[in-house]
């Protein structure tokens, strides 16, 4: 019997691992809804492929060009921030919430007041809004599925079992394209440099988070959300290769790890079939080939994001949301060639050292954070 799901960011990398897996399962699942910010071409191309019902442009400007590309399709098409939201709150089987950045909180939201599954691709909700969206999650009995491979790793890991049995998580990090470098090195960084990443195929910020080790740290503060086991029992560790996912220690002393593929179809795959599992087109790993598993523990002198996150999660309060949002800014500038790559950890201090509010108490509240945040964050850039 095939299920429904709606992808919040189609053409994203998320959403473009999502869709190949439906493509290659298509009698199992009706599209309801599929969104994307300014892609209308690609957009439209997957309506009509997919058989969506609904094409959803968050850049309202490009609503126009969205029509005349469906027109006669049959296809439904919106644009606009409300009409992402009245998307997301559509009764499905599964929503792919894939939207990068704050854009993607509000859909979040309304996708968890309907009570539905949830597969959260998006950091910021949980980074920006950990406090809100899991009382949400509570209050609308939603179930929120992670699809950040870590997490998913750490999820799959915990079936079965006890938080109160837990006495370590332990999130995995490839050290991205600069863990070797030293800090002379650091200073003089390009944008190109930065999203080649060497295991995981991701959009451009994405991948200079995880050359700053921000995206490991930001990772760090969901798994607090979704995993409350104390801050203390959660950690960060590098491990080059990109084999093992994360890892979770239980009080016996038996350690629980998940492998597979630098792939983002592997955790995307545990979402869309879960609780059962689902064929995928990938490899097996062959283990003899990789040979060696090394770990190492984190530089927070070359790499300070890490601290920083987690100096803010132990904070509380607003200082996750501000730290998100001056982050977001901080790595918009460094693709812009405004500033070096060693500048956006410290633009990130400069403005969590500039800038407190009290906890944000609704999503109105989380979102008033993150623009006075960002406000913050460009003032330091005029005088960079």
């Amino acid at each position: 019997m095939s299920r429904s799901i709606t992808i919040l960011g189609a053409t994203g990398s998320v959403g473009a691992s999502t869709l190949d897996l439906i493509r290659r399962n298509r009698a199992d699942w009706q599209v309801e809804a599929l969104t994307a910010n300014c892609s209308v071409n690609e957009l439209a191309k997957l309506a009509l492929e997919f058989d969506a019902k609904l094409a959803v442009v968050g850049d309202e400007s490009h609503l126009p060009e969205l029509r005349n590309a469906l027109a006669g399709s049959g296809v439904e098409v919106d644009g606009g921030a409300d009409a992402l939201c009245a998307a997301a709150a559509r009764p499905v089987d599964l929503t792919m919430a894939a939207i990068v950045g704050c854009a993607g909180l509000g859909p979040v939201m309304a996708a968890i007041e309907r009570g539905g599954t949830v597969a959260l691709a998006n950091k910021e909700a949980l980074v920006s809004a950990g406090e809100v969206m899991t009382a949400a999650v509570a209050r609308h009995r939603a179930t929120l599925l992670p699809v950040d491979s870590e997490h998913n790793a750490i999820f799959q890991c915990l079936t079965g079992n006890r938080l109160s049995d837990v006495s370590r998580i332990t999130l995995t990090a490839s050290g991205g394209p600069f863990r070797e470098w030293n800090a002379e090195q650091l200073a003089t960084a390009t944008p190109a440099q930065a999203v080649a990443h060497p295991n995981w195929d991701m959009g451009a910020k994405i991948s200079v988070d995880s050359a700053t080790m921000m995206n490991k740290g930001l990772e760090y503060i969901e798994a607090h959300y979704l995993f409350p086991v104390g801050l203390d029992a959660l950690r960060i560790i590098i491990h080059p290769q990109s084999v093992i996912h994360s890892m979770v220690e239980y009080r016996d002393g038996s350690t629980l790890a998940q492998l597979g593929p630098s792939d983002m179809r592997v955790p995307i795959a545990s979402c869309l079939a879960w609780p059962q599992r689902m064929n995928t087109p990938l490899q097996p790993l062959d283990l003899a080939g990789i040979g060696n598993l090394s770990f190492f523990a984190p530089d927070e002198t070359r790499f300070p994001a890490t601290r920083l996150c987690r100096d803010a999660i132990a904070e509380g309060g607003a200082a996750p949301a501000v730290l998100n949002a001056a982050n977001e800014v901080a790595v918009a500038a460094f693709l812009a060639g405004q500033i070096g790559f060693t500048r956006i950890p410290a633009m990130v201090e400069e403005t969590l050292l500039r800038y407190s509010a009290p906890p944000p108490a609704t999503l109105e509240d989380v979102l008033a954070v993150d623009g006075e945040a960002r406000a913050r964050a460009e003032q330091l850039l005029e005088h960079a």
